[in-house]
């Protein structure tokens, strides 16, 4: 595993037993994760009625063309943020 990906898996192991975030921030922290381990947002746009749905792949669209390496760096520095 190389060490960006152990950066990037500890993050995620640190952040899993924080509670209380704000929206935004599960948000961006959702948008980043998915953006690192899957790529650009696919399928189609969640319609009106699911708002959860339709924010989490907007969130997440809006990382569209960042690199997965670059995602997994903002995952990071966000995770360092909020996770004590």
């Amino acid at each position: 595993m190389s060490d960006l990906a152990q950066r990037f898996a500890d993050a995620q192991a640190k952040i899993k037993p924080v509670t209380g975030l704000a929206n935004d921030v599960m948000l961006a922290m959702y948008a980043l994760y998915k953006q690192a381990t899957t790529g650009n947002a696919t399928g189609d746009r969640p319609g009106m009625l699911d708002i959860r749905g339709r924010a989490k792949y907007d969130a997440w669209a809006k990382h569209k063309g960042m690199s997965k390496d670059a995602a997994m760096e903002a995952y990071i520095a966000l995770v360092g943020t909020h996770a004590k």
